[in-house]
């Protein structure tokens, strides 16, 4: 019998199916296959004429009762030649886009294919496209985000580049794309940026201009994060080291360029008074809800606001009878200084009704409303309040915070329990011994409300405040001095935070933008009212504690004919003054804020009025006349209140009845003192002699004047500086807040 070849094994299973080479048959197959599949569709797909993108259309802005308030629409355009454009301009957007752009055929696969996997592995979305490809999305094409849009985009590229020239397509490419400020087109682009025409950029100019096609809105230097400052100039240096590398620029012209720091932007036309300000703001809306900006700037949207058109007139009128008519701004340089801005916002819906952002959006760009680079200063003790009793907060030795809680009223009394040093001087200094806080909050009194956010503690006040709406930012370190308001806010947050209080402590968040709809979506405005954020006990106490204020203490002169709450504040050196209040029907943020034409911040001393400009003065007055106007002459509405009843005046409670004795889950035990700084006094106890009834809160020598808003100092403090008598000298003197 014979026996099988030993040479040859005999394949069994699926090994019998799969050989190398019907693998590598079935791999040519698919090759060819897909070849002759893209030459299908190479064949297949034209290049087509311009799309309405390069046209564009008009976005239509409305208020709430359907009338238009703005069309914008008009493009920021205009067409140059390449021989109008320095060459190194031009090479710096190349060597920002796309190196190979001179030698490759429109596409780079491994460029696309490195996107792709980049986008699909989770490492971020990735551009991939030559400059050819995206002259045909911008031209041709449109912005989605499709793998149908990305094949066409690639055979058209193709087709393109064979016939047009190199210069064609980087001159349409520089000439169709979108640079942010509505500039479209490198020449809008370089007067925008640089207020120069395109022929006159230099290359570090271009080099920016190159750096923003990758983000318009995020690398703006004027607008920019700090983050996105550091990104665009990271970027910038990415374009100039790629031209060095690329043979187009010389290390040493490269080695002695600067970041040229672009102009502040110029609104388009149409948006004069405040128009741009409110479409602004709209649009930043729009883009923090998942809207592109290049969707809006490519138009067709219908955008319906929340802007009341007789309320948002009211506004402007009450600005311009109090503040406006009073000034110089041509004659007198230092009352040119005074920047006005305004929120007001529904508690019970989150609409922003009107908006003030400054004397015209063509004037001055940035708006009043929404900028968050002045100190709220003393507007922020309500939320120390509400914080303490949200947070069921003691005294330090043990007694309950609430309105008719007693502290030490005296000035540059050294705050205890804290491990950093701070002890805040009252206005003009004054002490006022041991008084309620009502009186504290009427008369604004710094002392009181500096130990309160120790016995609080500032990581709880500062949480408080966040969930109220403020924002996290610069100035705003969990320490003694926030209780003074030493961080950032705008109008737009502080009338956030009020409305919030105002809706007994269910969360606020102005909204101004009711609905956007497009032809091909519709985008409903971001929700407004959320949940429980502090408890109603919380927010009513604070609101009753800013009822004094207006009826008795440093804001009388926002009273009206309705029931009102609110609270002054002026922050250091006088740069900004605020009043923040409200009715049951209706929150609005005041502010005045002190800025010369480079736009620093100065003090708004000796410019509407002589001395300081308090947020009791001019701010109340501007929200006094704006409410009695939004309410038709006023209103019967009150507030509806849960609070420990404490009256408004202020004046000492029987110290038997308000001095309760701690629950036996709440902190107990003996004052503490500061680690640093001075020993201070322990807080007063309800022991303490009652202050005479018959010394009113309206005898300090002005009840419009509140203390300003300070950082503390990094040392035990050895002096103490008098109000608005200059800088603080070194880190051991405590700057006085108002």
């Amino acid at each position: 019998m014979g026996r099988p070849d030993k040479g040859k094994a005999k394949k069994r299973g699926i090994r019998r199916l799969f050989t190398w080479k019907k693998l590598l048959g079935t791999f040519f197959v698919f090759c060819l296959l897909g070849m002759g599949a893209l030459y299908v569709v190479y064949l297949l797909v034209p290049v087509p004429s311009a799309n309405a993108e390069a046209t564009m259309q008009s976005n239509i802005y409305k208020y709430s009762n359907g009338k238009i308030l703005a069309r914008t629409g008009k493009i920021n355009r205009e067409i140059v030649g390449l021989d109008k454009i320095p060459l190194q301009v031009q090479k710096a957007f190349v060597a920002a886009e796309n190196k190979t752009f001179y030698k490759d055929n429109g596409v780079d696969i491994k460029g696309t294919t490195r996107a792709a996997w980049n986008t699909v592995t989770g490492k971020g979305k990735q551009g991939g496209s030559t400059i050819t490809q995206q002259y045909v999305k911008n031209y041709f094409l449109s912005q989605d985000q499709t793998a149908t849009r990305k094949l066409k985009e690639m055979v058209i590229a193709i087709k393109v580049d064979q016939k047009m020239s190199k210069s064609d397509i980087l001159a349409g490419y520089m000439n169709t794309s979108y640079y942010g400020r509505s500039a479209y087109g490198i020449q809008a682009a370089a007067r925008s940026y640089y207020g120069v025409d395109a022929t006159k950029l230099t290359t570090a100019q271009g080099a920016y201009l190159a750096s923003l096609l990758q983000a318009p809105n995020q690398y703006d230097w004027t607008s920019a994060s700090p983050t996105g400052r550091k990104l665009v100039e990271e970027r910038w240096n990415y374009v100039l080291d790629n031209m060095v590398g690329e043979g187009w620029l010389s290390p040493s012209e490269r080695a002695g360029m600067k970041f040229p720091v672009p102009q502040k932007p110029k609104p388009a036309p149409g948006m004069e008074g405040q128009t741009g300000y409110i479409v602004e703001a709209a649009n930043q809306e729009l883009i923090r809800q998942g809207v592109s900006e290049e969707d809006i700037k490519a138009g067709g949207w219908t955008i319906t606001l929340n802007i009341d058109e007789k309320k948002q007139k009211d506004l402007v009128k009450a600005v311009d009878k109090q503040l406006e008519s009073k000034l110089d701004r041509k004659g007198d340089k230092k009352q040119a200084t005074v920047q006005a801005g305004a929120t007001s916002v529904d508690p019970k819906t989150g609409a922003v009704v009107a908006m003030y952002g400054g004397v015209g959006a063509t004037e001055h760009w940035m708006s009043n409303a929404t900028r968050r680079d002045y100190q709220p200063a003393s507007t922020f003790k309500p939320i120390v309040l509400a914080s303490a009793v949200d947070n069921q907060a003691v005294t330090q030795d043990g007694r309950k915070i609430g309105l008719g809680t007693i502290y030490d009223g005296d000035s540059q009394r050294p705050v205890v329990g804290s491990p950093i040093a701070f002890a805040p001087e009252n206005e003009d200094d004054r002490s006022y011994g041991p008084v309620t806080v009502q009186r504290a909050t009427n008369s604004s009194i710094n002392s009181v409300y500096a130990q309160m956010i120790v016995d609080v503690t500032p990581a709880k006040a500062k949480k408080t405040a966040l969930a109220l709406g403020m924002k996290d930012g610069a100035g705003f370190p969990e320490t003694p001095a926030i209780s003074l308001g030493t961080m950032g806010a705008s109008t737009m947050d502080m009338a956030g935070a009020y409305a919030t209080l105002d809706n007994h402590g269910k969360k606020v968040t102005p909204t101004l933008v009711k609905t956007a709809e497009h032809k091909d979506r519709t985008v409903k405005g971001a929700p407004a009212i959320g949940d429980q954020v502090i408890s109603r006990e919380a927010a009513d106490t604070a609101t009753q504690a800013m009822t004094g204020v207006v009826q008795s203490g440093s804001g009388t002169r926002a009273a009206g004919n309705y029931e009102a709450a609110g609270k002054t504040g002026t922050s250091e050196n006088n740069r900004s003054a605020w009043f923040v209040g409200y009715t049951p029907e209706l929150v609005t943020a005041v502010g005045l804020f002190g800025e010369d034409a480079q736009g620093n911040q100065v003090t708004l001393t000796n410019t509407i009025n002589e001395g300081r400009a308090n947020g009791g003065r001019t701010p109340a007055l501007i929200w006094g006349d704006y409410t009695e106007r939004a309410l038709n002459g006023g209103s019967d509405a009150t507030f509806d209140l849960e609070t420990d009843g404490a009256a408004p005046d202020g004046t000492l409670p029987d110290p038997t009845s308000t001095s309760e004795a701690p629950q036996t889950d709440e902190p107990t035990g003996e004052p503490t003192t500061a680690t640093t700084g001075p020993t201070a006094p322990p807080t007063a106890t309800a022991t303490t002699p009652p202050q005479p009834t018959g010394d009113p809160v309206t005898t300090p020598p002005e009840p419009t004047q509140e203390p300003t808003a300070t950082q503390e100092p990094t040392a035990p403090p050895t002096t103490i500086q008098p109000p608005d008598g200059g800088d603080p000298v070194t880190n051991t003197t405590v700057r006085p807040p108002r």
